[in-house]
């Protein structure tokens, strides 16, 4: 029983790491015609829900911050720059929405910073409607 405890324990905490140090980002090589035409035919066609970004401030706070940091200029060796961020910058809102929620592998050719971007930033409860807040805090910082 204990030995199982200490197995728990054990998966609990390399998961916890694994969502601390998982934010990565996009960069600015990342605004190739064929990432952009695939995010956008995607995209495009769903409907986004408006954000707000009051709401998303404390949001980004909570779940963001980690690797982003609380000024979202970025934490070394974890999450980018969102507030100068060109490819950022480059994304519509349902883009960005699509990005956010899938995330992205360190084995995508489109990482070029080699940190995963977890789906959600790694918090599977996080709403469509709660990333738009978020979304629209970070257009707030560039």
């Amino acid at each position: 029983m204990v030995a199982l405890h200490k197995r728990t324990n054990l998966w609990f905490i390399l998961a916890a790491a694994f969502v601390v140090t998982g934010c990565g980002g996009g960069t600015q090589d990342e605004k190739t015609s064929d990432t952009k035409s695939t995010q956008t035919t995607t995209a495009e066609t769903a409907e986004v829900p408006r954000g707000d970004a009051g709401k998303g401030t404390a949001l980004f706070v909570s779940y963001c911050s980690a690797c982003h940091g609380a000024d979202a200029k970025g934490l070394k060796g974890l999450g980018r720059d969102l507030t100068q961020n060109e490819w950022v910058q480059s994304l519509s809102d349902a883009e960005f929405l699509e990005y956010v929620n899938t995330g992205r592998g360190v084995d995508d050719p489109r990482n070029t910073s080699g940190i995963p971007m977890p789906p959600k930033g790694g918090n599977p409860a996080l709403t469509d409607q709660e990333i738009m807040h978020i979304i629209a805090h970070v257009r707030t910082l560039q």
